[in-house]
């Protein structure tokens, strides 16, 4: 399945979910450029560079077929067509994520380990962040 294709049938599952969504447009060659456009502020609270945070997820999307599906006052939720797939690889992702939003490792699921968190990523084909 294409990266897209997965992003949509994401959306549908997302939108099921939290029926008060709403579609916003930006005019962007990507979701990533999509954040900087719209001047996303999310991860407000750890820092406030839009522009890092939308280079990284570009560098997901060319890297593991990533797509924006949604983002809220403090949430980032991507589709993920090629998620890691061994705990090795699972491990290095997980330390990007933890570089990028500290409080899924620190305020998610416990064990508040990254190891622990990287062995919730292999073939999850959605990345959700959220900042405290």
């Amino acid at each position: 399945m294409s990266a897209d294709q997965l992003a949509a049938e994401y959306a549908e599952v997302f939108l099921s979910g939290h029926p008060q969504s709403r579609l916003g447009l930006v005019t962007a060659a990507s979701g990533a450029e999509a954040l900087a456009t719209a001047g996303w502020s999310g991860p407000a609270n750890y820092d406030n560079d839009t522009a890092k945070f939308a280079a990284i997820v570009g560098d997901w999307e060319n890297r593991f077929g990533a797509r924006v599906v949604a983002v809220g006052f403090s949430t980032l939720h991507l589709s993920v067509a090629a998620p890691p797939t061994t705990e090795e690889d699972a491990l290095l992702v997980a330390a990007e994520h933890f570089a990028f939003c500290p409080d899924n490792i620190w305020q998610g699921r416990r064990p508040y380990t990254l190891a622990a968190y990287a062995e919730q990523l292999i073939g999850v084909h959605n990345w959700n962040f959220w900042w405290d």
